[in-house]
């Protein structure tokens, strides 16, 4: 349990208190309406959707792709093991052997390759929900305790929440939009580093292709001799 988690529960309550003020709509002008046209959500559902994410799945993630790497380096053992025979057919093993270890475990682009760069993403996503989770629950904490949390708690604590009808500059309106200016502001930091993140890993992600070896004529004027 972090930070986040421990402050989960009043958060979300007062973040439900400014989602049920904000329905009447927010002040005009005022530096919460870019935000809200940006994420396309109230912050209390989306603080709600960020509780779901952790951490230690996606570095847990990140070992087991890199134990994976052991057995593409078993197959490449395998395919290095000296074969005893010569000639035509050996000639044409060992261009598709050739090219087969490339693909297996040669630069970035082989399978090993895409393994590790999986690997490093699953660990960039990890720091980045760790470190969004505790600038959030920062966020949070200093929200909890203003006098905006105050006002608003006072203006939705009547039978049936806020007012029905009610304006965006009525009782507890301008506090509930600075509230949500404050947690949707962390929130579209996040997500934008979120985005800078696929960016930088997208090409190191892309398909391993295959490489085919370069083909080459068959010839049939030699021998294949086997265990010399």
């Amino acid at each position: 349990m972090d930070a986040l988690d421990r402050l989960a529960e009043p958060g979300v309550d007062l973040l439900r208190r400014v989602d049920a003020l904000l329905a009447a709509g927010a002040p005009e002008g005022h530096r919460v309406w870019p935000l809200l046209r940006r994420m396309q959500v109230l912050p209390g559902e989306a603080v709600r959707h960020f509780l779901d994410l952790h951490p230690a799945p996606l570095a847990a993630a990140g070992q087991s792709t890199r134990r994976l790497v052991r057995g593409y380096d078993d197959a490449c053992s395998a395919l290095t093991d000296p074969v005893l025979w010569s000639g035509p057919a050996w000639s044409a093993y060992g261009q598709t052997r050739a090219a087969l270890l490339r693909h297996l475990d040669e630069g970035p682009e082989s399978l090993v390759g895409r393994l590790e760069s999986t690997a490093g993403y699953a660990d960039a996503l990890a720091d980045w929900v760790e470190g969004s989770r505790l600038a959030l629950a920062r966020a949070l904490a200093d929200v909890l305790r203003s006098a905006e949390a105050v006002a608003v708690v006072a203006a939705t604590s009547v039978p049936g929440g806020a007012p029905a009808g009610r304006e965006p500059t009525g009782p507890g309106g301008i506090e509930a939009a600075e509230i949500a200016a404050r947690v949707l502001a962390v929130l579209c930091v996040a997500y934008d580093g979120a985005e800078t993140l696929l960016r930088q890993w997208a090409p190191s992600l892309a398909e391993s292709r295959w490489r085919p070896p370069a083909a080459e004529p068959a010839r049939y004027d030699t021998p294949t001799r086997i265990g010399w």
